[in-house]
């Protein structure tokens, strides 16, 4: 049994106007440091055994100070990192409906089997990302893992975790807030979501 807090990382700079921020490597704003630091302070009592991130730089800046608030080394996982959405990357919404509106409407009504244009498809993303965090479960059977990446793969891998079809994450998982605490109980095969996007304290 190994207990996984997956985090969304700090807040970045497409962040004010929803920009899709996949493979690009956004930088953190002011806030996003602070909510970082917050979470060090988090990490500083929870217990923790590891703390991973994704390669990309606003993951591994998140998780940098709950790793030394932890006392353990960060571990960096590149299976980890958002979905490369394609010709969205960089775009709002409504950019997108402008530019390709067809590829857009289709990725709201199904986004598990309609990617965006040149994007990752969501299948090999919740692959690779459930694939990992077995591996991370196997490398600390029996303690707490901080995991921080991204929204949207985050999402994915629940679905795929919980046994539903990949294209409900964003209904059913319609928000996951930065630095917000989604805790998983991983027993072999078995899966218990113990917490969703749940705020720390000083993070409200």
């Amino acid at each position: 049994m190994t207990d996984l807090v997956l985090v969304r990382h700090g807040e970045t700079v497409w962040h004010a106007e929803n920009r899709y921020a996949g493979v690009s490597d956004i930088e953190l704003t002011p806030r996003g440091h602070d909510q970082a630091a917050r979470l060090a302070g988090w990490a500083r009592t929870a217990g923790l055994d590891g703390v991973w991130a994704s390669t990309l730089s606003r993951s591994r800046i998140t998780a940098a100070g709950s790793a030394e608030a932890a006392a353990v080394e960060l571990r960096v996982d590149e299976r980890l990192r958002e979905l490369d959405f394609g010709r969205g990357e960089g775009l709002t919404a409504d950019e997108m409906r402008e530019r390709f509106p067809g590829a857009r409407a289709a990725f709201e009504a199904d986004p598990g089997a309609n990617p965006l244009p040149g994007g990752e498809r969501p299948v090999e993303a919740a692959d690779r990302f459930t694939a990992a965090l077995r591996d991370i479960a196997a490398a600390c059977p029996g303690g707490r893992v901080l995991v921080v990446a991204h929204t949207t793969a985050i999402r994915i891998a629940l679905c795929r975790l919980i046994g539903v079809p990949l294209g409900e994450y964003r209904r059913l998982f319609p928000r996951l807030d930065n630095c917000a605490l989604t805790e998983l109980r991983l027993r072999g095969e078995q899966v218990a979501v113990l917490k969703y996007n749940s705020p720390i304290g000083a993070l409200r």
